[in-house]
């Protein structure tokens, strides 16, 4: 038996335990701004949603209940500025890391073709492309790409982990080369409803799709704009025939959301204010965090939308590592994402406000 893990890079996480061990030994305990996973409290009219559907002994469906479509549509148009999206452009998924990871494998890619994401990426994306057995190719800018063998190319705006933002021209123009190639577009745009000092553009929007949604999809998950990363609550919008195809094979696969979390997106897409309010925390806690890194010698670059701060002084990732770990704050290094993030580091915003409020001290 071959092993597939053998594909594989080294998870890099386990790399970061010994620096967390630093941190956690501060005084006042570990400021963990390692990880973007949220910690505020999931809205109540969520929760009342998926315990009003805890009933539910029967099987899911994988397309999801009309309700949930409905739902999906309706925030399409109404938060991406999208036209005619009918309940064949849209398809729930468990969870968007799982979307990412397998695409290429439900795809039917495989050695012989390849996969393009951006030069500094959340790793998933190579991880996709190993586990079919496809090459992963990275790049500064995707038209410049060799498009001969090029299957699927990644977009991620705004990009984990530095913030960055493609605007509506630089849209336009990947999507139009996409198709000059034909090449199936992607769009990770998990962190859109998190833009900060730019207002992030979806490629289903008319002006960047030209309003035809042939060989374009859109990712969306509710993890960070709903802190619902433990419900695995995402979604697919776009292209019906690549989503037709895809829905085939997931049925096949058993990849069911199961039906409290269906019930509980519902309630999550129809309410714009738990989403003003949890952008009121991140926007505060970015506030001060940044004011006490750059106090701290740190310059940020990029960072004009999502969940993290992209931070350098000017050295070695771990070696800032290290120094922050020795203030008992954990941080992301660069290289996770990428040699060219090997002197930067990712900090998140997912710390309460009391643990903020202590790593802003520490930094002073």
């Amino acid at each position: 038996m071959s092993a597939v893990s053998s594909r594989l890079p080294v998870f890099p996480w386990d790399k970061l335990e010994p620096y967390k061990a630093t941190a956690a030994a501060h005084p006042d305990g570990i400021v963990d701004l390692s990880v973007g996973t949220p910690v505020d409290p999931v809205p109540e009219l969520i929760r009342r949603a998926l315990v009003a559907a805890a009933n539910s002994p029967g099987y899911p469906t994988v397309w999801g209940t009309a309700e949930l479509r409905d739902a999906l549509t309706g925030w399409v148009e109404r938060r991406l500025g999208a036209r005619d999206v009918a309940h064949t452009n849209v398809l729930p998924v468990v969870g968007s890391k799982e979307l990412v990871a397998w695409l290429p494998t439900q795809l039917g890619l495989g050695a012989g073709d390849r996969v393009a994401y951006p030069k500094l990426a959340y790793p998933t994306y190579e991880v996709g492309a190993r586990l079919c057995g496809a090459e992963p190719v990275s790049y500064e800018d995707p038209t410049e790409l060799d498009p001969a063998g090029l299957k699927l190319l990644w977009l991620n705006s705004p990009s984990n982990p530095t913030g960055r933002v493609l605007d509506k021209a630089e849209l336009t123009r990947i999507v139009a080369w996409a198709r000059e190639h034909g090449v199936l577009l992607f769009s990770d745009e998990c962190y859109l409803e998190l833009g900060w000092e730019a207002e992030p553009v979806s490629v289903l929007h008319p002006d960047v799709c030209g309003g035809s949604y042939e060989g374009v999809v859109a990712v969306h998950s509710l993890s960070k704009r709903s802190n619902l990363a433990g419900y695995r609550a995402a979604f697919l919008a776009g292209d019906a025939a690549v989503l037709g195809e895809l829905l085939q094979i997931r049925k096949h696969g058993g990849m069911m959301t199961p039906a409290p979390v269906q019930a509980a997106t519902v309630a999550a897409l129809g309410d714009d204010t738990h989403v003003a309010e949890q952008r009121a925390r991140y926007a505060a806690r970015r506030a001060a965090l940044r004011a006490a890194l750059e106090g701290h010698g740190f310059r940020i670059e990029h960072s004009e939308a999502s969940l993290y701060l992209w931070a350098t002084r000017d050295e070695p990732c771990w070696r800032t590592v290290a120094h922050l770990a020795e203030l008992g704050i954990l941080v992301a290094p660069g290289d996770f994402y990428g040699p060219a993030g090997d002197s930067f580091v990712r900090v998140a915003l997912t710390a309460t406000d009391e643990r903020v409020e202590a790593a802003v001290k520490r930094l002073g």
